[in-house]
């Protein structure tokens, strides 16, 4: 039986996948996106639990809603900031688990080859 071709991905589906992954590309982003996984938070909090500047973290945090990635929720005088879709997190565990393991590998491949290898 002769294997079927995979249907050709649209470019424009393509291209707002790399703009996702854009998004997370940033360590910041990912920090903001952690801290908010035990629940919303405002940018006060954000910025005492990251460690940025209300600057520079409401930057991150207008690209990440933009993105769809966070929801924004006024409340009285501040906003608070929530995931707006969990599975985020399934995305980052799979990513953050294959890197370690290609890290791990990396490291006693590394060590092996120092065993080998004879310092003058």
């Amino acid at each position: 039986m002769p294997k079927t071709k995979p249907p050709k991905p649209d470019p424009a589906v393509l291209v707002a996948v790399a703009d996702y992954f854009k998004v997370l590309s940033e360590a910041s982003r990912l920090q903001i996106l952690t801290c908010l996984r035990s629940g919303p938070m405002n940018v006060m909090e954000i910025a005492e639990a990251t460690g940025l500047g209300q600057a520079n973290l409401s930057k991150h945090l207008k690209v990440l809603t933009q993105a769809g990635i966070l929801s924004r929720q006024p409340k009285g005088t501040s906003a608070y900031y929530e995931i707006a879709d969990p599975m985020i997190f399934e995305l980052c565990e799979l990513a953050c688990d294959r890197i370690s393991e290609r890290v791990l590998r990396q490291a006693e491949t590394l060590k092996a080859l120092r065993g080998k290898t004879t310092v003058f």
